[in-house]
């Protein structure tokens, strides 16, 4: 079961303001990415399950989660069925995230009143996964639609909360131009946690790279007013 509710997960979003997420089949691997982001500050992690046997590696992801980084929010990625988010949430998935909008899935995120966080592209998406109970919608691919999309979104629909995934880079003129344009938060994947940290098993500079990402956000909502 999940140890946050989808109000908690939802509010530390909100006050993060990005989501790291990664995939990596070592588990051990995957522990050391998730401890250098919980030490640059990040208090939420999506786990994306993209390849063979996922599941397990996030067990046991989730299980140091839980006995050594008190307050750390775990979720699964890349979710595509019911069957999928069920076993992610049977395993403690504080939250599910989907490349798509699947009814199905929000169905059984919403009877354990768990965070679900659909891909959507479309306004009429965006508002029947709302209808649905959703709180935190996904923009993906991001690149595709840019800041302009969600500052067009937000115009009728100001109560609509927007997570752009892909094409948001760790810098500030780009995460400027996302949370200028309102976005909820940012999900951060290969942009944060690249292939040359994990190459190099550089921890020490995925940690630094988290705690910088972080304060940009903060400065950003502050000049933002």
């Amino acid at each position: 079961m999940a140890k946050y509710s989808r109000i908690e997960v939802a509010s530390q979003m909100k006050e993060n303001g990005m989501v790291p997420l990664f995939f990596h089949s070592d588990i051990e691997v995957s522990k050391k990415v998730l401890k250098a982001c919980y030490d640059g500050g990040s208090r939420l992690m999506e786990f994306t399950s993209r390849g063979d046997f996922a599941f397990e590696v996030f067990g046991a992801l989730n299980k140091y989660a839980l006995a050594e980084l008190p307050g750390m929010m775990l979720g699964a990625g890349s979710v595509t069925d019911a069957a999928a988010a069920s076993l992610y949430m049977q395993l403690g998935a504080n939250f599910i995230v989907t490349p798509v909008f699947r009814e199905d899935i929000a169905i059984a995120c919403n009877r354990r009143k768990v965070l679900w966080s659909p891909g959507c592209g479309t306004l009429t998406e965006i508002a029947r996964a709302e209808e649905l109970g959703c709180e935190v919608v996904k923009l993906f691919p991001g690149d595709i639609y840019g800041p302009e999309f969600i500052k067009a979104v937000k115009g009728p629909c100001p109560w609509t909360s927007i997570m752009p995934t892909g094409g948001v880079l760790p810098t500030v003129e780009s995460l400027t131009s996302w949370i200028g344009a309102g976005a909820f938060c940012v999900g951060l994947g290969s942009q944060l946690i690249s292939k040359e940290i994990l190459d190099n098993n550089d921890f020490d500079g995925l940690k630094t790279k988290v705690s910088q990402v972080l304060e940009i956000i903060k400065n950003i909502k502050i000049n933002k007013g």
